[in-house]
């Protein structure tokens, strides 16, 4: 087994090697402007620092967000290409499973992340392997009380600590424990994946104009 797993649903441009064992290689950059930029050359840094080439790839991992439009597909679009390139599955994560399987909490939590818009992307954990809810999407003041007591782990507690005051580690996602998840699910059986495809939970901030100016002679 040898997975490549990549994460670009949040600021962090992750990717990382795992051989079903350990992780052999990782890397990781936080720019939220730079996903396509940074996304092929952290690829082939990884390959590089594991002595591999691509076509010893088995599986790709993917971080399905949710996550802001423009960074999320990046990784998507990137995943789907491998895949087809190379003949190998591609196995779905949620990102927020991701930051909280890093953590390595467990006891009840919860995982939030930038949003943007003054929200944040955000579920609930009985402990790091087991998610309880949904990703949700939400104004950090809507759901303090729900979360009152509990640790919260991501960027979301830390943009946020009135809301959030027990801010944990990681701050960022890594694809490196992305991997090591995937690696364990697989091992266990394959259980627990999703499909390739972005979870956006709300509407790109790009919209059609609704009425459009008639510039052509009638």
């Amino acid at each position: 087994m040898l997975l490549l797993a990549m994460d670009t649903a949040t600021p962090a441009v992750t990717v990382a090697l795992h051989d079903g064992e350990a992780v052999v290689a990782s890397s990781g950059q936080v720019d939220a402007r730079r996903h396509g930029e940074l996304l092929l050359p952290a690829v082939d840094r990884v390959l590089k620092d594991a002595g591999l080439t691509l076509d010893a790839v088995t599986g790709i991992v993917v971080g399905v967000g949710p996550g802001p439009y423009t960074g999320l597909r990046v990784g998507l679009v990137t995943a789907a290409a491998f895949s087809s390139a190379l003949g190998v599955p591609v196995h779905g994560l949620c990102t927020l499973d991701g930051l909280a399987y890093a953590s390595g909490i467990d006891e009840p939590f919860a995982v939030a992340t930038d949003a943007r818009r003054k929200e944040v992307y955000w579920a609930r954990y009985e402990d790091s392997r087991t998610r309880v809810t949904d990703a949700a999407v939400d104004r950090p003041a809507e759901i303090a009380e729900r979360l009152a007591g509990l640790p919260v782990v991501g960027a979301g507690a830390r943009l946020y600590p009135e809301a959030f005051p027990d801010a944990r580690d990681p701050e960022h996602q890594s694809a490196a424990a992305l991997a090591a998840l995937a690696a364990e699910r697989l091992a266990a059986g394959g259980e627990g994946f999703l499909d390739p495809l972005p979870l956006y939970l709300r509407r790109p901030d790009a919209q059609v104009p609704k009425n459009y100016k008639v510039v052509t002679p009638t």
